[in-house]
């Protein structure tokens, strides 16, 4: 039986004179504390043409986008000759899509600016079943909706339309879209009041600030204020007013995102130029980046 051979011991390391080698502790080194550079905010990506099959067929008036997914997993559902299963897949508005044996035309985006009335409500499904905006908009042929949910006692600028992309970024909160309003109370508006709705206070959800807020009312008259904000909480204009102890007889959206009611009497619409459209989605876009 061979024996193991003994290991023999590890060389120390020497230097080339022979002389035993020595080993220094490193030097201390500071460790980088800087701040990490801050992450941009999650924005909603920018409009890239294409819209989901399952919405596609929702807006053609098909069925629901539950009803359509059902449709797509059967596998009933072509585009551009080809049989699509795939959850999330989208098109363009040059693709063929066919159900039944039917070519499907995609509804065309349309943008519907109002100078809304008091007393209508803006919004898809009231249960009080009470007035309606859809209702002044007579027959027009595309489905649209309210970008934003607008007081039923306010007037003024209101946007609708069936684009969702550009409706979700007008509202997204990081996107700041500015919206101004002229607010008559019945008591003039006392100016450490107006100071108190620039520097923002507690409300019952949560924290409310406006950026800009100022007298419109001549000489001693200080019962209507102008307001000027990015907030996208609903109501919080008119909720702040009345925070402070004032009862608001008139709150009038002048401008959103952009846009006025110049030339609109009240409970009069007209459809956007392409080229309103157009800058209405630049100016979103830059903003995102």
């Amino acid at each position: 039986m061979n024996k193991p051979k003994p290991t023999s011991p590890k060389k120390k390391p020497s230097t080339k004179d022979g002389a035993k080698a020595t080993f220094k502790k490193k030097p201390f080194q500071k460790k980088d504390f800087t701040k990490k550079p801050v992450r941009k905010p999650n924005l909603p990506k920018a409009d890239d043409g294409l819209t989901r099959l399952n919405k596609f067929l929702a807006n053609a008036g098909i069925c629901t986008r539950r009803e359509a997914d059902v449709l797509i997993k059967a596998g009933v559902v072509e585009v551009n000759g080809k049989v699509i299963t795939e959850m999330g897949f989208k098109v363009s508005e040059t693709d063929k899509v066919v159900y039944g044996g039917e070519t499907i035309k995609n509804e065309q985006k349309v943008y519907v600016l109002m100078n809304k009335p008091k007393g209508f409500v803006a919004s898809m499904n009231d249960p009080f079943n009470r007035r309606n905006v859809l209702e002044l908009l007579g027959k027009l042929k595309q489905r649209v909706a309210p970008v934003d949910k607008m007081e039923r006692d306010a007037t003024g600028v209101l946007l609708l339309t069936n684009d969702d992309n550009l409706a979700r970024r007008l509202t997204h909160p990081k996107l700041n879209v500015k919206k101004i309003y002229q607010v008559s109370t019945s008591t003039n508006v006392s100016a450490l009041h107006l100071k108190q709705l620039t520097t923002g206070f507690e409300l019952e959800n949560g924290f409310a600030k406006i950026d800009v807020a100022t007298y419109i009312g001549k000489g001693e008259d200080k019962r209507t204020i102008g307001v000027e904000l990015t907030s996208t909480k609903s109501g919080v204009v008119k909720k702040m007013v009345e925070h402070l102890g004032y009862e608001v007889s008139k709150l009038d959206r002048v401008y959103f995102a952009g846009l006025t009611k110049k030339n609109l009497a009240r409970g009069q619409w007209r459809i956007l130029s392409e080229k309103e459209v157009g800058i209405l989605k630049m100016s979103q876009k830059e903003v995102a980046e």
